[in-house]
């Protein structure tokens, strides 16, 4: 099971990314633009992806991914749960969603290798 300490230790490692406490919850930004962010209760991982891809996604495991809430739709946002995540899956959601934050040069920084 991943948790949120799992999450920020990655997080913080990638350029231009820091963490916030926005109205009770965690959320990791780049600039103004949030890529990852937690349910109140830390149970709930959202992130960035691309809204093209959603479906396919959440309908590939529904017991661990899912649609992002009604108001959320609108933006390129999908959510998990952390309890069904395992190390490598939260590493590729982390990375894809602050990939898609930052400006092109930073995609190959070393601490998003392997």
């Amino acid at each position: 099971m991943v948790t949120v300490e799992d999450v920020r230790a990655l997080a913080l490692t990638l350029p231009r990314s820091y963490e916030a406490i926005v109205r009770d919850r965690i959320k990791f930004r780049v600039g103004r633009i949030v890529y990852i962010a937690f349910t109140p209760d830390e149970t709930v991982m959202g992130f960035a992806y691309p809204k093209a891809e959603r479906a396919a996604l959440v309908a590939s495991n529904p017991a661990k991914i899912l649609m992002p809430p009604t108001v959320d739709l609108r933006y390129n946002w999908v959510d998990c749960r952390l309890s069904a995540l395992d190390p490598d899956e939260m590493r590729e959601f982390v990375i894809e969603a602050w990939r898609m934050v930052v400006p092109k040069f930073l995609h190959d920084h070393p601490s998003t290798a392997g």
